[in-house]
């Protein structure tokens, strides 16, 4: 295989348009310059209806963890009750950020693998009425589960008076965001996933319920401080020197979003995702998660009884093909393929191809063919419907 030539299909980092890596290559700018003041207010504009907010969003330079951990460092503090939605491993990086704090954390744990619904939120709920926030993930990236924000959100709206806080690093740009409609309080995100980008910015969109939280919560904090970001952002600028070569790829990704359509965008992740699903099951392998809790962005697959998972993801590796495995408890039991972002349906086929491949090579029993055959007629019956 050639050594220097790959398919990065795992949950992010995401593969970069060429066209993003080119507009990253222009001449450097000062930060503080008018041309840079008119790209932050213009991208915070435009950044609006990928989160669903007629509010600029605030940019961070920094991971999507430094999001999470801004979030909860700018509505709670030390002695707060809050309560987190633990669906997987980021949920319950969302739980240790809130223990780190200091913060009295009430856990709801999901299985790994399931969303969590209405019903059991509202039981939750009413074990616990002084929480002032519950932080929950919308597409739990080590599952590949897609809770349903906007029915939790409602939930909580109806049960608590607490913030909805959303961690949406691993879907937003891939999926519906809707922040106003939805009564989301703070929605967070990351460049490295849907967006398209390196690692190295974050983005926070932040309700006015939210607001008057923030600007009344005593934490300390200095560099994740929102008010800082929302006082420069009237100005035009950031509170500290941004990364302003991401600044010029994010603007391609907008102009990239924006000429296809956000809800283009939204039916070409969902048709990856049921792509996927129908090849991998055609190959006989079992999916962690059931069709209606399954993200458009990533989908986890369990591993055979008769072949191990690290085996077969060095085998794709050999064959060009990198895809994620399992964390913590699901490490070695399952493996993740992204798609989402600059991903289309040829790239599913291409993963189920070298899929059908490596499992014949490691020896286990697979009907070369059947996943590829699987995936190309959900595409065509799509199509149709489309047409």
């Amino acid at each position: 295989m050639l050594k220097d030539k790959f398919r990065l299909q795992i949950p992010g980092p995401t593969p970069i348009p060429p066209r993003v890596q080119q507009a990253m290559n222009r001449p450097m700018i000062g930060h503080r310059d008018p041309d840079c003041s008119k790209l932050v207010h213009n991208l915070s504009l435009r950044l609006g209806p990928v989160f669903g907010t007629q509010n600029p969003v605030l940019i961070l330079t920094g991971s999507g963890t430094s999001a999470l951990e801004a979030a909860a460092a700018n509505t709670l503090t030390e002695g707060d009750e809050a309560a987190v939605i633990v669906t997987g491993a980021f949920g319950d990086r969302f739980a240790k950020i809130l223990n780190s704090m200091n913060v009295q954390t009430h856990r709801l744990d999901i299985e790994w693998g399931k969303a969590c619904h209405p019903e059991e939120l509202k039981t939750f709920l009413k074990k616990h009425p002084k929480i002032k926030a519950v932080f929950l993930t919308y597409c739990e990236t080590s599952t590949g589960v897609l809770n349903p924000i906007k029915t939790l959100a409602e939930t909580i709206r109806e049960h608590t008076d607490a913030l909805t806080i959303v961690d949406g690093v691993s879907c937003i740009g891939g999926v519906p965001a809707g922040l106003d409609e939805w009564g989301v309080d703070i929605l967070v995100s990351g460049s490295q996933k849907a967006l398209m980008l390196p690692a190295g910015l974050s983005f926070a969109a932040v309700g006015e319920r939210a607001w008057t939280t923030i600007q009344s919560n005593s934490h300390p904090r200095f560099y994740l401080d929102f008010r800082k970001y929302q006082n420069s952002l009237e100005q035009s600028t950031t509170p500290f020197t941004p990364a302003v070569s991401l600044l010029f790829g994010l603007e391609e990704v907008l102009d990239m979003l924006e000429e296809e359509g956000l809800e283009h965008v939204f039916h070409r992740h969902r048709l990856m995702r049921d792509m996927a699903r129908a090849g991998v099951k055609a190959l006989g392998l079992e999916l962690l998660a059931n069709h209606r809790d399954a993200s458009p962005t990533v989908t986890s697959i369990m591993g055979g009884e008769q072949w191990s998972v690290e085996s077969l993801r060095s085998e794709l590796r050999y064959l060009g093909l990198r895809v994620a495995g399992g964390q913590q408890h699901l490490k070695g039991k399952i493996f993740r393929i992204g798609h989402m972002g600059y991903a289309d349906p040829l790239d599913v086929l291409t993963a189920l191809s070298a899929l059908e491949v490596a499992l014949a090579r490691i020896g286990a029993p697979v009907e070369t063919g059947a996943g590829t055959k699987a995936a190309e007629e959900e595409w065509i019956r799509v199509s149709r419907i489309d047409h």
